[in-house]
């Protein structure tokens, strides 16, 4: 179970800059929940992905899985309980390292062991077993350097490199919106896979708001640093795209100010 209790997070305090990202914040996820999140820029969705994350830490509040407190920890210390996959395929992977190095990397994230002492032919066999569940053919590159790789490869690498070591949460921000239509339909269906294969609790950032209907089994729709409509299991499932930019000018009094949120594909 993930806890979120009276989160709080305000960017440049106490300057005429200040800018409260995250406000009072709570709620909790059961284990297997996926939440898609939308909301207009600015919402505070990547800064509560951070927060997750320990990329951030809030200001007031607390964050707890099952019986540990990952409030205080930073980001590394988090690793071993938490995936992440990032909008920009080139973030979370190292270009100049091979796919078997950076899946080392990856490990290392969650094992103490030294990066080329830990390698050996069993691991090699495992890295390559766990590429070919991809069907794109990494399993025959591992000595590839994962910068050659294309913006699909390498996201499904990060992906793969996310859950393999079978965290408790998967954190994704926004993770097919750099991608062509074909490659976003890769990534999808193998969140979709992944997600299930592990029983993964996941949080999906996305402004497509199709895709915040077809996935997981809870919305939430975010503005200013809360969450101002939430939607789950059949409520969720009658949900349309007019539906919820109606919900969205109903409780904002306004329309949202993202036409990447009209996106219907």
């Amino acid at each position: 179970m993930l806890t979120l209790n009276q989160i709080h997070k305000t960017f440049y305090a106490n300057t005429p800059d200040e800018r409260r990202a995250i406000s009072d914040l709570s709620q909790t996820l059961n284990e297997g929940d996926f939440v898609t999140i939308i909301g207009s820029n600015g919402a505070g969705k990547s800064t509560l992905l951070n927060l997750l994350a320990g990329t951030l830490l809030p200001d007031a509040g607390d964050i707890h899985l099952n019986n540990q407190n990952l409030t205080p920890l930073p980001e590394e210390k988090r690793a071993k309980w938490i995936g992440r996959v990032f909008q920009n395929p080139m973030a979370g992977t190292a270009p100049n390292m091979t796919i078997e190095e950076n899946m080392m990397i990856s490990l290392g994230r969650t094992q103490k062991r030294s990066l080329f002492r830990g390698m050996t032919k069993k691991k090699r066999e495992q890295f390559k077993e766990h590429l070919s569940t991809l069907e794109i053919g990494l399993e025959n590159r591992l000595n590839t350097k994962v910068g050659l790789l294309s913006g699909g490869e390498r996201q499904a690498l990060s992906l793969l490199m996310a859950t393999f070591t079978e965290p408790q949460i998967l954190l994704l921000d926004e993770h097919t919106a750099a991608l062509d239509p074909s490659k976003q339909e890769l990534i999808l269906s193998l969140t979709r896979e992944l997600v299930e294969k592990h029983s993964l609790t996941t949080i999906m950032v996305t402004h497509q708001m199709e895709q915040a209907i077809d996935f997981g089994n809870r919305l939430w729709m975010m503005d200013e640093g809360k969450i101002i409509f939430e939607a789950e299991d059949e409520e969720k499932d009658k949900l349309t795209v007019p539906d919820l930019l109606s919900a969205f000018q109903e409780i904002r009094g306004t329309k949202m100010a993202n036409d990447r949120a009209l996106l219907a594909k």
